[in-house]
């Protein structure tokens, strides 16, 4: 997959975690997996965009790359100094990601409430102080 293809799939996943969160009867639980995987998938987006076309694949990094953990990939995107340094300026924004880093892929298999889903959703979505938009800035 490419940068693009990223950058679709995450504004994909947290519109479908949306549809699931506001139906007539709602699905919580896939829209809290969506909405994690909305995250992961923008991050991806983000180590792409330090790779050179043509420029021989760092190892380490493509290693590194294929995981779900949120935090893992913050560092390989080459975001944790400057996620920390805003952190310390905005303290909701360090809430948000202090519940964003909790999500895992291991979610799919998980019953979340509305309540968790709605947090996360909230979290991420935040126009002002949330996880996507703060990432979206940097891919």
């Amino acid at each position: 997959m490419n940068r693009t293809e990223f950058q679709l799939l995450a504004e994909t996943r947290i519109s479908e975690a949306h549809a699931l969160l506001t139906l007539g009867s709602p699905m919580p639980s896939g829209a809290y997996y969506l909405a994690g995987y909305a995250v992961e998938c923008a991050l991806k987006a983000c180590i792409a965009k330090r790779v050179n076309q043509y420029d021989y694949p760092d190892k380490q990094l493509a290693n590194d790359s294929y995981t779900h953990d949120i935090e893992k990939l913050v560092r390989v995107a080459g975001l944790d100094a400057e996620r920390s340094a805003d952190i310390a300026v905005t303290a909701i924004f360090g809430q948000n990601w202090n519940i964003v880093k909790d999500w895992n892929e291991k979610a799919r298999y998980a019953q979340h409430s509305q309540l968790e889903a709605q947090k996360l959703y909230d979290a991420i979505t935040d126009a002002t102080n949330g996880v996507l938009p703060w990432i979206k800035a940097r891919w």
